[in-house]
């Protein structure tokens, strides 16, 4: 897989990079890229944002300096990339970024991360440039940098080789063997913290009652994370 990242801070993902999971993928041909957007940028000094119209505070990315980054990039008019490319505009506004889009991007040969900043992109990147708009929660951060992250991690993880093992991936939370559902809990030593103890099932021995043990918690998470999730609804809440 090759994964571009386009953005201001480029140096950011230094650290990313080193990362064991990360650093394993990558020793196994995959690439992680970054490329700056003031690099290219037709304005002058480095500039890639503008007051927006109709007023208002921030400034926003300009559409032509992305324009002129992705061209520099992959040659050809970048209005043409979206429709064979993944070319991914990370947004509060956009899809909710799940396991189930983790698992897609995770069969891309190429994608494409574009990081926001200030008060984000023109809108025209997001509806002519990009192929997706992608929010990994609704909440706002300072830029796109943090959420290139987030997906670039739970996507390399499911390449293969870049957790070690390659069953470490299989029973993870929301994953398919799991049915969709959180993870069951995990134990370790002591078996007797403070009088908290392990339960007695996992030291049984018995894999077919640990099995069933383990989907019964995973269930129960499930529907506790549903139940809290409709609690927090404001559209289930009595006026």
């Amino acid at each position: 897989m090759k994964i571009d990242i386009f953005t201001l801070f480029p140096n950011w993902f230094d650290w990313f990079r080193e990362q064991r999971h990360v650093r394993n993928a990558l020793a196994l041909g995959n690439e992680l890229e970054t490329v700056d957007l003031r690099a290219t940028t037709p304005l002058t000094a480095g500039q890639v944002d503008d007051t927006p119209y109709g007023g208002g505070a921030g400034m926003v990315i300009r559409v032509d300096v992305v324009e002129a980054a992705l061209r520099a990039r992959y040659g050809g008019d970048p209005l043409e990339l979206a429709p064979s490319r993944r070319v991914i505009a990370l947004a509060p506004g956009g899809r909710q970024f799940d396991e189930t889009l983790a698992s897609e991007l995770a069969e891309e040969s190429e994608i494409t991360l574009l990081c926001g900043r200030y008060e984000g992109f023109d809108e025209r990147v997001h509806e002519h440039l990009a192929s997706d708009v992608l929010s990994i929660g609704q909440y706002v951060l300072s830029g796109g940098e943090l959420a290139a992250m987030v997906v670039c991690d739970a996507v390399l993880r499911k390449l293969p080789g870049a957790l070690g093992h390659e069953d470490s991936a299989l029973e993870e939370s929301f994953s398919v063997a799991l049915e969709g559902a959180p993870e069951y809990p995990h134990y370790t030593r002591p078996g007797d913290w403070h009088g908290h103890l392990v339960p007695d099932v996992l030291l049984s021995g018995d894999h077919q009652r640990i099995a069933a043990w383990r989907a019964d918690e995973a269930s129960r998470l499930s529907q506790l994370r549903r139940g809290r999730a409709s609690e927090n609804d404001p559209r289930n809440s009595l006026h």
